[in-house]
């Protein structure tokens, strides 16, 4: 059954976290979070059939099509995972920081149940970082102890790949702006609790408005924001000189 992996692997008397619970208004959506946990890493998660089809990716999605990513799939993780920004509390699974580094709409190039079965999924990404066509391919050859989870994550050539993509510039929050250092020294930072519905976060509102509506204006860093700011500025200034 569906989450049954991820709910044997949690204690709800003592952690925090949802339980697991199939979303019935299907969506497909995605999300990455960077996760400090005992190791730095990536979830990449996909809405899948009321759940989230989930690899940890050690180094981060790419969007040089150079750079293959090791994906390791790991058990499916409900739908209400996928806008926690904050931290989990020592003593659960998976403690530490998470931030949602970037979130947005997928969508499969061709049946998904079907690709996702033969181990070749191909589809495009429409996110606030990452966006065209991707293809998460299952590794067939096996290391010694490979529990056949290994996957790679690699971006398709096309108008939205980037040579030489430092995921390490990117590191702030797609919904909050907040660098991962931050969420982790911010005392109101969430955390997960069992007993209470979250609240949809403020600048995630359009995912749940229309699970269609997508394309929005990529995030740029607050020093991005500054020059762009600063510039216009400057031009405000030499047209009221005129």
């Amino acid at each position: 059954m569906a989450l049954e992996q991820y709910n044997k692997k949690r204690r709800f008397d003592r952690t925090p976290e949802p339980e697991g619970k199939i979303e019935r208004r299907a969506q497909q959506r995605f999300v990455v979070q960077k996760h400090r946990a005992s190791h730095l890493h990536y979830d990449f998660r996909l809405e899948m059939n009321g759940v989230l089809k989930s690899w940890a990716v050690p180094k981060g999605p790419s969007l040089d099509p150079s750079q293959k990513r090791l994906a390791m799939q790991v058990e499916d993780h409900p739908v209400s995972y996928f806008q926690f920004e904050g931290k989990i509390p020592e003593g659960n699974y998976g403690a530490g920081t998470v931030m949602v580094w970037d979130i947005g709409t997928w969508e499969p190039l061709g049946d998904a149940d079907e690709m996702l079965a033969k181990g070749d999924l191909k589809f495009r990404l429409r996110g606030k970082k990452l966006n065209g066509a991707f293809v998460l391919a299952k590794m067939r050859s096996r290391r010694p102890g490979s529990k056949g989870t290994e996957w790679l994550l690699i971006k398709k050539k096309d108008e939205a790949m980037q040579p030489d993509f430092d995921i390490d510039k990117l590191d702030f929050s797609a919904l909050t702006n907040k660098s991962l250092n931050r969420i982790a020294g911010d005392e109101r930072s969430a955390e997960w609790e069992s007993n209470r519905k979250r609240p949809v976060l403020k600048g995630a509102e359009w995912l749940f408005e229309d699970g269609k509506k997508a394309g929005q204006e990529p995030l740029r860093s607050k020093s991005a924001r500054k020059s762009t700011t600063a510039k216009k500025s400057k031009t405000g200034k030499r047209r009221s000189a005129a």
